[in-house]
């Protein structure tokens, strides 16, 4: 799967951004025909600890999927986004085979 990476207003560092891609090459796992993907990291300007921010779009055929979660360490709310999106990969594949069943 092609993953797009961008820090907004940030430098991510290689460790983090190696780290996120391990993570999402999992989600091959889940559903084999991911197109690509795209990955944003953000710092949220409030004071509260939890704030940075993951967003994660991914293109499958027909549709695309997104998840946006918020944690103490970006790693954190990866690992939440990326649970995230293994539970709607779950769900578009059941859909899918209903619609095969169906047909």
């Amino acid at each position: 799967m092609k993953l797009h990476m961008q820090s907004i207003h940030f430098d991510a560092d290689q460790k983090l951004l190696d780290f996120i891609k391990k993570k999402s090459t999992k989600l091959d796992t889940y559903f084999d025909r991911i197109i690509d993907g795209e990955v944003f990291l953000r710092l949220d300007k409030d004071e509260h600890m939890e704030n940075k921010i993951v967003e994660i779009k991914l293109n499958i055929p027909g549709s695309s999927l997104f998840v946006k979660e918020q944690g103490r360490t970006f790693e954190s709310a990866t690992d939440l986004a990326i649970e995230g999106l293994q539970r709607q990969l779950k769900k578009f594949k059941e859909k899918q085979l209903e619609k095969r069943k169906v047909v």
